[in-house]
């Protein structure tokens, strides 16, 4: 079984989007030689909206590259640089990324919110979705 994780994250700032998105590179890298990655893909939407989808062989693997590398130097400075961020994870049989639909649609019916320091208006709704 594969571990799906989902991110949607929407920085508040143009201010925050260049040192966001160096971090964003940096922890690709780190996700594409992480033990036990089988897939990645990433995307911004309109509104400074950036998402991840990642699989993983095992939440094991996963929980060693979030709490690793460049990608741990990085989630402290989110909570100051979005004001919306939301993830979902789940297990599935095949090692299949999810198309941008199914995510779309998960994160709005199973995610949950993310700790914020300036949350928007849907954020403090509790909208993974945003507005």
């Amino acid at each position: 079984m594969s571990r799906v994780s989902i991110t949607r994250l929407r920085i508040r700032s143009l201010f925050y989007e260049l040192p966001f998105i160096w971090h964003a590179v940096r922890s690709q890298m780190q996700a594409k030689r992480a033990d036990g990655c089988q897939g990645m893909t990433l995307r911004r939407t309109p509104g400074a909206v950036y998402w991840t989808i990642t699989i993983w062989r095992d939440n094991a693997a996963m929980r060693a590259f979030m709490l690793s590398g460049a990608h741990r130097k990085a989630m402290p400075k989110l909570v100051n640089w979005c004001d919306e961020a939301s993830l979902t994870h789940w297990q599935q049989d095949t090692d299949a990324l999810p198309t941008w639909d199914e995510a779309e649609e998960r994160l709005g019916r199973e995610g949950r919110t993310s700790l914020v320091a300036n949350s928007s208006p849907a954020h403090l709704a509790g909208k993974t979705l945003g507005a």
